[in-house]
């Protein structure tokens, strides 16, 4: 588990490109049957991929969490996007399809990964699993993709229309902290999460994916007032700390997971910024 520590907002403008992409970036989650996780200490949340392939793989936990088994005192939150696949806790089988959710809750002991397809054109399943730390257990639930509570929002005139979907959050599948859903940008949209906000109660983190190979995502991050950007390929992630904006454009279409955790569960409880003020 690689573990990176939090920033403050006067780290970044000194960062050169390699040390925002250090901080920031997270590469390579889906190593071909391996469990690869990052703890990040914005909201101590734990980012990690499983990448079933030759057979299944279990969650398996780390000495950096200091428990007997992963969820011990976490959830978790858990999109595949890749083939179809199965989630197995504590030996209940869950069908879990291209951008379905499982919320798996505080003390499940063993939480095991297979791949259904490894043949198929989307390849073997690819879990992505947000966890944070839980202080009590809500039962596990899968929502199936499109069948959560469906937001539109954005116009295409000003090439944001997209569409967005709440798995995890306070009037759907309950959680103690993991917040958690799926948008997908409409043909000839391009731009999410514009006009940009932040919310100093919780951090965020984006995993982009269904984005061609030769594309690239241009994720703006930092203050408001003081913007970075990051070129992003498929299946990267970023962690976005909450006094961070989160927004970018592609150069084609794509979808992202966002998954937030914090002081509360409040999706709408951001504080915007319009474009003419950003610097």
């Amino acid at each position: 588990m690689e573990q990176r520590y939090a920033t403050s907002p006067e780290h970044v403008p000194g960062m050169d490109t390699a040390e925002l992409r250090r901080r920031y970036l997270v590469q390579d989650l889906f190593v071909d049957d391996e469990a690869t996780a990052v703890y990040t200490h914005h909201d101590r949340v734990v980012l990690l991929g499983a990448k079933p392939v030759t057979g299944p793989l279990p969650l398996p936990t780390f000495p950096e969490i200091r428990s007997e088994f992963f969820l011990e005192h976490r959830e978790a939150g858990i999109v595949n996007v890749g083939g179809p696949g199965q989630i197995t806790v504590d030996g209940t089988t869950y069908d879990v399809g291209h951008g379905s959710c499982l919320y798996v809750g505080r003390g499940a002991v063993e939480v095991v990964f297979s791949s259904t397809d490894t043949s198929g054109e989307q390849g073997p399943a690819r879990f992505y699993v947000v966890s944070a730390p839980a202080h009590t257990a809500y039962p596990t639930t899968l929502v199936e993709a499109g069948t959560g509570t469906i937001r539109e929002l954005g116009d295409g005139l000003t090439s944001n229309r997209r569409t967005l979907n709440q798995y995890i959050h306070e009037n759907g599948v309950r959680s103690c902290q993991v917040v958690m859903g799926v948008t997908t940008l409409h043909p000839g949209s391009m731009w999410n999460t514009m006009p940009a906000h932040t919310h100093d109660r919780r951090m965020e983190a984006y995993l982009y994916f269904d984005l061609p190979a030769d594309a690239r995502v241009i994720h703006l991050l930092g203050q408001p007032t003081e913007t970075r950007h990051l070129v992003v390929g498929n299946e990267e992630a970023i962690i976005s700390p909450s006094w961070s904006v989160h927004s970018g454009v592609g150069s084609a279409s794509y979808s992202f997971v966002w998954a937030m955790a914090g002081e509360n569960q409040s999706f709408d409880d951001m504080d915007g910024f319009a474009i003419a003020d950003m610097r």
